[in-house]
């Protein structure tokens, strides 16, 4: 699946729901199903700056694709992140550098997170671009 056509999905899965309480609802439980990060990569050095919650982001270049893997220890933070994994592990690093990130502004989570939750989406968006033009400059 495309980073596009997941952001679609997302999209499709998000206008299932009404009301924005259902809709933190399910990014919490998207934040339940993410994969548990190895201890050993919650260091200071993956902490994502810029987020007011403590948010581990991990990358490692597998088969030519970066792979994902982060935590957090506040419970809406932990979806969030899980809804970018989706979106991103498993992509090539030129894929992820040059895709446009939709689904975000789609969904009206920015409009819907506390400006503080917002900047700390953008740093996570930030963070996972700079991920993979670290990756693209190794190739």
């Amino acid at each position: 699946m495309t980073i596009k056509e997941i952001q679609e999905e997302i999209v499709d899965e998000f206008a299932l729901f009404d009301e924005w309480m259902d809709k933190y609802e399910h990014i919490i439980e998207l934040g339940k199903d993410l994969p548990i990060i190895e201890e050993k990569y919650k260091t200071e050095d993956n902490l994502i700056k810029g987020c007011q919650s403590r948010v581990w982001l991990h990358a490692e270049l597998n088969d030519g694709k970066i792979i994902f893997t982060a935590d957090s220890d506040a419970i809406i933070t932990k979806g969030i992140i899980a809804l970018m994994i989706r979106v991103f592990s498993n992509h090539t690093p030129k894929e992820i550098a040059e895709s446009d990130l939709f689904f975000i502004d789609q969904i009206g989570l920015k409009e819907h997170l506390s400006p503080t939750r917002s900047n700390g989406l953008l740093s996570m968006v930030k963070q996972i671009k700079i991920y993979s033009i670290a990756f693209q400059a190794k190739a």
